[in-house]
């Protein structure tokens, strides 16, 4: 199967702290059938989405630009559901950004 991609900008006002990347590797890790990575850059480094610590590590800043890439049978499942929880500023209450993919 092909790889899918998302660019999506951080628009949570502290960017992606604890909170925001504990939300985004549980998420991840509720589509088994996807290999999901991340990267602040389109060339990467890209690591594993369903690592709490290495997404922890990421610290991004608002205004970020996140890129998401998947595989498997649930790729576009996961890549979805990771810019729909961006796009909801982690679900902590703030405005949201538009994606391009």
């Amino acid at each position: 199967m092909s790889e899918l991609s998302a660019r999506i900008e951080i628009t949570n006002p502290t960017g992606l702290h604890a909170r925001p990347a504990v939300k985004l590797t549980k998420l991840a890790k509720t589509v088994p059938a996807a290999a999901v990575q991340v990267a602040l850059a389109e060339a990467g480094p890209w690591i594993d989405a369903k690592s709490v610590v290495k997404v922890m590590a990421m610290k991004a800043a608002r205004g970020t630009a996140m890129h998401f890439r998947a595989s498997g049978e649930q790729a576009q499942v996961a890549i979805d559901a990771l810019v729909d929880l961006v796009r909801r500023d982690f679900d902590e209450g703030h405005a949201g950004a538009d994606a391009t993919t």
